[in-house]
């Protein structure tokens, strides 16, 4: 393997909300793209070529609302959430090679699908900015800070335009007015 060469993780997508295969049939592969296109962009210089994997669950929103409320005593479903499964510490203290195990994101079907109507996004697409955050988080990044936030924004618009997918955070554009032009 060439010096730099990044090792995409090996992402697990777990669907245990059926009512995201009934409303979106690609959504383990839209969950995959994402997180490897966030891993790809943002995976710290020690784990890019290391073995790596992390887990992404398509669940539904009471199960979000009680993972919300035991570990961030919220109680309320919320989009999403990541759990981190070990920090700089802990990649420091494995051998060498051994794989790497980045975490979950857990993702609340009710609430993303309200979202994506409410803002008038594809389904899809909220889906896959949504794995990318999660996955972004898993890989250190927060948005407790502004300068954070706004780091952590625009690498997630970069990830998505990758992708296909346009900035979720860009403000909506204005009815554009038609004038004639001539040919």
């Amino acid at each position: 393997m060439n010096p730099g060469t990044v090792m995409i993780p090996e992402i697990s997508v777990d669907v245990a909300e059926p009512a995201w295969r009934e409303a979106l049939p690609d959504a383990e592969a839209i969950s995959r793209s994402g997180a490897a296109a966030a891993f790809a962009a943002a995976a710290p210089g020690p784990l890019r070529g290391r073995p790596t994997e992390a887990g992404v669950r398509l669940t539904g929103d009471a199960e979000v609302r009680r993972l919300n409320a035991e570990f961030r005593d919220r109680d309320a479903p919320t989009n999403v959430l990541s759990f981190p499964a070990m920090d700089d510490d802990d990649l420091g203290r494995l051998p060498p090679g051994a794989p790497v195990n980045l975490g979950d994101v857990v993702v609340a079907h009710g609430v993303v699908v309200a979202e994506a109507r409410g803002e008038g996004k594809p389904l899809g697409d909220h889906l896959c900015h949504l794995v990318v955050h999660g996955m972004l988080h898993l890989l250190g990044f927060d948005h407790v800070e502004e300068a954070d936030a706004e780091m952590m924004e625009r690498l997630e618009a970069d990830v998505l335009a990758g992708l296909g997918i346009a900035d979720p955070y860009a403000d909506p554009v204005a009815p554009l007015s038609i004038t004639a032009r001539e040919s």
